[in-house]
């Protein structure tokens, strides 16, 4: 899946990891990102984004909210990030990466609601009830500021993950409009959904979702009603090729995550223009019969894709050779992944300390892995930035000695 599309289009990248971590400078159970690509594919979406009138908010909690993530994403033209809940939105601000929206996926809690509203001020918040409305009114109001509101709305047959529900009633969207604009500190800004679109597997296509088409009878009836400017929020498996369909279909805002390291599940089976960036790096501990054994940690493998067979380059010196590759056997999600479990019957076997490097579409922050930043990895001198815990904060760790 995605280690062979790393290998093929980002090799120096692999082969900095495991040189670095050699080095003592990475430590096992970490992704490990390309700062400098991340920067360039931030920079190509959105050029496209703002040819198109798409505002383009960065969604971070894929890689942990790291802060060189933030910041290479504001290099490459992003300035705000959606923040999917409240650690968002505090390690993205403390990064310098302002909230331009909040509340979507995860509802602000209402006693986080007076320091949302003071403290990361975001330029949208999404409820899905009035009763977060009047929470996200109320604290605007306290501190004197107008919150935009963006109201999520569902329907029968629109689409949803299993404990992602909740939303207005789509058909009485102008009435709800209205009720939001009669509270003190609020004013209706518009309508969000998720997901807008969805990868297909037995096309290999993103496909609309019916929630698209929600979202734009909602529009359509807003603008029946005398409504202007009303923001659409359409995320779900955004990249560079799909921008023009979902302007088209009406959309004013979205939300790249996985396309600013190049891991959407379309990036599995195209080329697309946003190059790969993030790795999963471990290391072999110990040898257990005909299997040698790695660190896990960071083992969520983002079930997109029917299961398949894992595999991971597995050195002691940098390399992207398919020589280098091993079938793993990763833990069930119920298990906990103290390691993951290498094939050791083939050659070469791997030895204790072998860099071992994975390749899938990650969600670290579910996660208790590092991430780790590095700079350079199209010189001959890479470097580390920082190694941070799944909320952005940096981790002072001992660097171990080499041999």
């Amino acid at each position: 899946m995605f280690l062979n599309t790393l290998m093929r289009r980002n090799p120096r990248f692999i082969e900095a990891a495991m040189a670095l971590h050699q080095a003592g400078e990475i430590p096992p159970n970490s992704y490990v990102l390309d700062l400098d690509t991340v920067e360039e594919n931030a920079r190509i979406f959105n050029n496209v984004a703002r040819r198109l009138g798409l505002k383009t908010f960065a969604m971070t909690k894929q890689v942990s909210r790291h802060s060189g993530f933030c910041q290479a994403v504001m290099r490459g033209g992003i300035e705000r990030n959606v923040a999917v809940d409240m650690d968002c939105a505090v390690a993205c601000d403390r990064a310098g990466l302002k909230t331009g929206h909040l509340g979507h996926l995860v509802q602000v809690p209402q006693r986080d609601a007076d320091f949302a509203a003071t403290q990361i001020q975001p330029d949208y918040w999404t409820v899905f009830s009035m009763d977060k409305a009047r929470e996200a009114a109320q604290a605007a109001a306290k501190v004197g500021r107008v919150q935009n509101i963006l109201v999520r709305i569902q329907t029968s047959g629109d689409t949803f993950y299993r404990g992602h529900e909740g939303g207005f009633d789509a058909e009485k969207i102008t009435q709800i409009a209205d009720d939001i604009d009669a509270l003190d500190g609020a004013r209706f800004a518009g309508i969000t959904t998720f997901p807008a679109l969805l990868f297909d597997q037995d096309s290999g296509q993103v496909t609309p979702t019916q929630n698209l088409a929600t979202l734009s009878k909602a529009l359509r009836a807003l603008s029946n009603a005398g409504r202007t400017d009303i923001e659409v929020n359409a995320p779900g498996t955004n990249s560079v090729n799909l921008l023009p369909a979902l302007a088209k279909a009406g959309a004013t805002q979205v939300e790249p995550g996985n396309a600013l390291h190049g891991t959407t599940p379309l990036h599995a089976v195209q080329d697309l223009p946003e190059l790969p960036a993030v790795l999963y790096l471990s290391e072999v501990s110990h040898h257990h019969k005909d299997e040698a054994y790695c660190f896990g940690g960071g083992l969520y493998i983002d079930p997109v894709f029917p299961e398949y067979e894992v595999q991971a380059l597995v050195s002691g010196t940098p390399t992207s050779d398919t020589s280098a590759l091993h079938p793993v056997d990763v833990p069930e999600y119920k298990a906990i992944d103290y390691y993951g479990m290498i094939d050791a019957t083939g050659r070469p076997r791997p030895k204790t300390g072998d860099t071992v490097i994975f390749g899938f579409r990650g969600q670290s922050f579910v996660t208790r892995a590092n991430c780790v930043g590095i700079l350079g990895t199209g010189t001959d001198s890479p470097r580390v930035t920082t190694v941070e815990n799944i909320f952005g904060q940096p981790i002072e760790r001992h660097k171990g000695s080499t041999s």
